[in-house]
């Protein structure tokens, strides 16, 4: 939810990195780990949608600014390398 009323879904995905001595060409992360991550994708992208109004949101999205956030507050979880916003819908608008 939005500072001007709007109610949006992002929809953000990320990649799992290799180690630099790794052989195998498959990186997986256990579902303990994927739980975490998510939880950390889920709560800065609350942080940025309730930070400002839609406009300045667009701005953010625009900017993948916080497809590195994600990375640099996840990686301390397990190692990732591309993390973006996917997709976002409106879901309500408010009336004016």
């Amino acid at each position: 939810r939005t500072s001007d009323g709007y109610i949006v879904r992002m929809f953000c995905i990320a990649f799992t990195k290799q180690q630099a001595t790794q052989i195998k060409s498959t990186c997986y992360a256990k579902s303990a780990q994927i739980r975490s991550i998510r939880a950390k994708m889920v709560s800065t992208m609350q942080e940025l949608g309730t930070k400002g109004d839609l406009k300045t949101l667009v701005k953010e999205l625009i900017s993948d600014h916080i497809g590195e956030q994600i990375v640099k507050q996840a990686s301390s979880i397990f190692p990732i390398k591309d993390c973006f916003i996917r997709k976002v819908k409106v879901l309500k608008k408010p009336k004016f």
